[in-house]
């Protein structure tokens, strides 16, 4: 298995950790590991997978229950996969999937997708629909519950989707359905995509580096065609979204110390 650059702390003090490491730390539904996985991969692979996931709780300020979903996110390593990509996310299931050897540096990028599903189910009035994913509905203009919380991802969403005067596409919107059109497709103009790849930008362009949790969104061909934000882009939506995780990490560790009193 390849090596991967990162600048973060020793999370593990330099020993070795296990998947069911990351399960009891995170609280994940499970993880599976593909039968074609070598003892020496899944050992290289879990720590990597726990140093990508202690950098990504760090960067956004959360505890470990949100990167697991509350419990709800089940992880598979070197299963099955699809054609054509390194890693996916399946919301019938709540599934993060990464491939073997080639998922490394997609995993802020389906992370994202995983709660941009979770949260569809506390981010609108209306009732959840199967595979709703809250970028998607909020671009589709769904009731927002009144939440200060709330407000912040949306205002992310507004800033990502929509023009200043939020009365037409912003510019990114526009080319990557300019590519899409040219294309002959629909994939890169998905609001959930759109959202995932701006996710994986502002996460790239953190100190804190890590190419296993993140990679490819400032040299890569989708980089070089303008289907990820450039940096003033992403900057406006960072001001919302890590304000978001942030504030949530604090309301969740503030209840929790009020119980612990």
């Amino acid at each position: 298995m390849r090596d991967y650059y990162r600048n973060g702390p020793p999370h593990r003090g330099g020993a070795d950790v296990s998947f069911a490491d990351i399960v009891k730390l995170f609280g994940f539904n499970s993880v599976r590991i593909g039968r074609w996985v070598t003892a020496q991969e899944q050992q290289a692979a879990a720590n990597l997978f726990f140093d990508a996931l202690c950098d990504l709780q760090a960067i956004l300020g959360v505890n470990e229950s949100v990167i697991s979903l509350r419990g709800s996110l089940s992880i598979n390593y070197g299963i099955g996969g699809r054609l054509g990509a390194s890693a996916h996310y399946i919301p019938s299931r709540r599934l993060l999937a990464l491939a073997k050897n080639a998922g490394g540096g997609s995993l802020a990028h389906e992370w994202f997708h995983a709660f941009d599903h979770y949260i569809a189910t506390h981010l609108f009035t209306t009732p959840a629909q199967p595979g709703r994913f809250a970028s998607k509905s909020w671009l589709l203009n769904e009731p927002v519950r009144s939440h200060s919380l709330n407000e912040r991802l949306g205002l992310g969403f507004q800033r990502l989707f929509l023009s200043a005067d939020g009365k037409a596409a912003s510019p990114l919107m526009k080319r990557c359905m300019a590519f899409d059109k040219a294309e002959g497709g629909y994939y890169f103009s998905m609001p959930e995509e759109v959202a995932a790849r701006c996710f994986e930008r502002i996460i790239q362009q953190q100190s804190l580096k890590n190419h296993f949790l993140v990679a490819g969104t400032l040299k890569s061909k989708t980089a070089e065609l303008g289907l990820y934000p450039n940096q003033t882009e992403a900057n406006a939506v960072a001001e919302c979204w890590l304000d978001y995780f942030h504030a949530l990490g604090q309301s969740i560790e503030q209840t929790a110390h009020r119980y612990r009193i």
